[in-house]
């Protein structure tokens, strides 16, 4: 049987592609978790992974390159989606050093396991997905950006030390793919977002706050940080799907693509967008936290996904008025079994 090996399978994109490729391929699918990894997003998974149906969760951490060899011995997957990371950027600021040495030490890590592996066995062939982001193009001045938006030769301009680690994360992808002749083509995929998207996330701390004061929680003020930053919105649905056409239609190593939606719009739209939706809607009032701020800010994400498209032919489907309602949904849902949440 065909496996497949997603790090960062707790996560928002990793449980996604996990619940994918179970519906769309008759493929093994292997969750590499920490042991203090939260389940929640992976919990109607827990019944199959006790039955070993096509899911099995495995031990390793990207700090412990032990674990990771040991990993990839055992599994000897045939795809590798690489999307585990410190991924967030605010949180970066304040963990720079854990950033740095999980997203860039721990891709050469798991690569080095991968290329271990390989030597150690000519016939084996993994195609492997490295995950890099949109933010390694940090802060483009209006007057330098692309008419068709960013494409991938964008020079790098990271604008925070979690995008500077994913510099240092989609260079490795590319190395491992040049050096050693290994498939591995590298994604920067901008604003992605949906249900089971993490609160440190503007358009999901937006909606988590709605949810909250439309039950009562807190009061009728969403806090809020940057609201003028430019993003170009995608649905985690679609993410996950053009990962699964990365690996599966014609991979050629060392490739790198930008990847991301169509509808593109102010920071402070989506916060409109996600009232707009509220019973409340006519009682909330936005407030700005400077804690909520960055010190620098990536704030005209818009990207030109022409080569990747020309390669598989991916289109995004789910519009962005259905991510953002499902997304506000996902908040509502959380909220009514009655758990608790930080404000922030």
């Amino acid at each position: 049987m065909t496996k497949a090996l997603i790090t960062g399978v707790t996560g928002m994109v990793g449980s996604h592609l996990a619940d994918f490729l179970l519906s769309h391929t008759d493929w093994a699918v292997y969750g590499v978790c920490r042991w203090r990894s939260p389940l929640d997003n992976v919990e109607h998974l827990l019944d199959r992974a006790n039955r070993k149906d096509r899911v099995f969760f495995e031990y390793a951490d990207l700090n412990d390159a032990v674990s990771l060899i040991r990993l990839i011995d055992k599994i000897k997957p045939d795809y590798v989606f690489h999307l585990a990371a410190q991924s967030y950027p605010l949180t970066s600021f304040t963990a720079p050093l854990d950033t740095l040495e999980t997203n860039i030490n721990g891709t050469a890590r798991l690569l080095e396991a991968l290329r271990n592996a390989r030597d150690n066995d000519p016939a084996y062939e993994p195609v492997i997905h490295v995950c890099a982001s949109s933010e390694v193009f940090g802060k483009i001045p209006a007057d330098k950006k692309p008419d068709s938006g960013i494409d991938e030769e964008c020079p790098f301009h990271p604008a925070s030390p979690y995008a500077i680690s994913k510099v240092g994360t989609d260079l490795l992808g590319r190395y491992y793919a040049e050096a050693y002749g290994m498939t591995v083509m590298t994604t920067r995929m901008f604003t992605h977002t949906g249900p089971r998207r993490g609160d440190v996330f503007h358009e999901s701390t937006f909606a988590k706050q709605v949810a909250m004061i439309e039950a009562g929680l807190i009061e009728p003020k969403v806090m809020v940080g940057n609201l003028k930053s430019l993003r170009t919105y995608a649905d985690v649905r679609d993410a996950v799907r053009a990962y699964y056409m990365l690996v599966s239609i014609d991979p050629v190593p060392g490739e790198y693509y930008n990847i991301g939606g169509t509808y593109t719009c102010e920071v402070g739209e989506t916060l409109n967008t996600l009232i707009s939706y509220s019973s409340k809607k006519n009682e909330i009032e936005i407030v700005v936290d400077p804690a909520r701020l960055r010190p620098i800010d990536a704030d005209l994400q818009v990207p030109d996904c022409r080569k990747f498209k020309a390669h598989t032919g991916w289109e995004p489907e789910i519009p962005y008025e259905k991510t953002m309602h499902d997304l506000l949904d996902y908040w509502r849902e959380r909220i009514a079994k009655g758990h608790e949440f930080l404000t922030r």
